[in-house]
């Protein structure tokens, strides 16, 4: 017997066609329009398809169900069962003749946030009603695609014969350096919330268990305010034994292009929704070395701060590019591109330098224009050189326990990296805010919803 308390739908709003032309069906969704002419009313019920008209006749229907049809609220959750019926007159080419209404949660009016209004709200209001933020198609497509990207990177990944891990976020250090983390009570102790899981992906390459990828949260308790930055984000990590720069920098192209093309085959309605145009790169993406970066961004005058008399001068050798730098770069590089070839003192203390040049690290970053979207490389296996890295950074090795301890014991030569779930999205979607691509965004303003 079908419980009539829950309405299950039969069809989606984009799935009916010629072949439901006179048949019997239930729809489900959100009232985003009503227009109420005495003898007939027509409402507009969104899904997350698209959009079915509801076409109500007063003189073939009982007066109480055609009274409670115009008197829904927008926005309202409501079960329509109807007929479907040709009508040329209808946007779709036909229309829902009703015979039974459910109204599964009326909305409260006025709305706080309009969800078809043509004025824009402020990033506030919208994120402090995230849920009626969430059922603009527009915004819907943004995760729609984010959910295809997500299917692509795996689906890479398990073709090359990676495993899927899941390592910890709660830690006992903050040992990575260079990022301040979130400090915890873990019961009598003190522990944090983890910034990567650099140090035990490495770990994995001693487990025999030599090609891992993990897509999971990481946390940086960073006080940006930018709209590059969050303080909670989704990272795709990838590490590699027995493999070389070159091979993780392959597996990190698959799995970009892979994402354009699924992206382009099963979201190419939500892109023309939101109005986004997307070619598919072509391998291998250039590659740049960073002294060619720096000589052409010092001929074109960029600045830097001098750490040393805090005064601005012209950038050289060694400097981390800045913003302005990669808006310069981007200018003749919109699209993707490797940085290769970084000094060492930029990079981190698990990159391995380069055989010919030790100030030279065999580390990269991937960018798309200005904004940089996955950092990487070849990593140090050596368990002395390691610790000299380490003592380098001004750091203490033994802060480094369970790490070092694999490095001891039989660590091969490994590579990887790691890429933003968010910053991905972005570039995929033509988002201008890294917040518009996380469900429910935290930086260090927002920590509800």
């Amino acid at each position: 017997m079908d419980d009539e308390t829950i309405w299950k739908r039969t069809k989606f709003a984009a799935e009916i066609g010629e072949d439901d032309y006179n048949t019997e069906i239930t729809l489900c969704g959100w009232v985003q329009y009503t227009r109420n002419l005495g003898k007939m009313a027509f409402v507009h019920l969104r899904d997350r398809t698209g959009i079915a008209q509801i076409t109500a006749l007063s003189k073939t229907m009982d007066r109480e169900l055609f009274d409670l049809i115009v008197s829904v609220p927008r926005e309202s959750a409501v079960c329509v069962r109807g007929i479907v019926k040709q009508s040329p007159q209808a946007k779709a080419g036909w229309e829902i003749i009703p015979y039974k209404v459910k109204i599964a949660g009326e909305a409260k009016t006025p709305l706080p946030l309009g969800v078809v209004d043509k004025v824009d709200a402020d990033m506030d209001t919208r994120f402090d009603n995230r849920f009626l933020d969430l059922r603009k198609p527009q915004i819907q497509s943004i995760f729609m695609i984010r959910s295809t990207i997500l299917d692509a990177v795996r689906e890479v990944f398990l073709e090359e014969g990676f495993i899927e891990i899941q390592t910890p976020k709660i830690v006992a250090t903050a040992t990575e350096g260079g990022t301040a983390l979130f400090e915890m009570k873990y019961f009598d102790r003190k522990a944090f919330l983890n910034q990567s899981p650099q140090l035990f992906k490495q770990t994995m390459m001693a487990t025999g268990l030599d090609r891992v990828f993990e897509i999971g949260p990481a946390f940086r308790a960073e006080e940006h305010d930018t709209v590059r930055h969050l303080n909670e984000y989704t990272s795709i990590d990838c590490e590699m034994a027995w493999g070389t720069l070159d091979d993780s920098l392959d597996v990190l192209e698959k799995v970009i292009q892979r994402v354009y093309s699924n992206v382009l085959n099963h979201n190419f309605m939500q892109l023309e929704s939101m109005g986004q145009t997307l070619v598919s790169p072509e391998r291998p993406f250039p590659r740049l070395n960073y002294n060619c970066i720096i000589d052409k961004l010092s001929a074109r005058g960029i600045e830097v701060v001098d750490e040393n008399t805090g005064k601005k001068r012209v950038i050289e050798w060694g400097d981390d590019i800045p913003m302005d730098g990669f808006k310069e770069i981007a200018k003749d590089r919109p699209s993707l591109y490797f940085i290769m070839k970084w000094p060492m003192k930029l990079k981190p203390f698990y990159i391995q330098p380069d055989p010919d040049d030790p100030e030279v690290s065999q580390g990269f970053d991937l960018n798309y224009g200005e904004k940089e979207l996955v950092s990487g490389g070849q990593r140090v296996h050596d368990p002395e050189l390691l610790r000299k890295l380490i003592r380098e950074r001004g750091m203490d090795p033994e802060d480094f326990g369970f790490y070092l301890k694999a490095f001891d014991y039989g660590m091969p030569p490994h590579a990887g990296w790691g890429l933003g779930v968010e910053r991905l999205t972005m570039i995929i979607t033509g988002s201008s805010n890294v917040r518009e691509t996380v469900l429910f965004p935290r930086d260090k303003h927002r920590l509800v919803p």
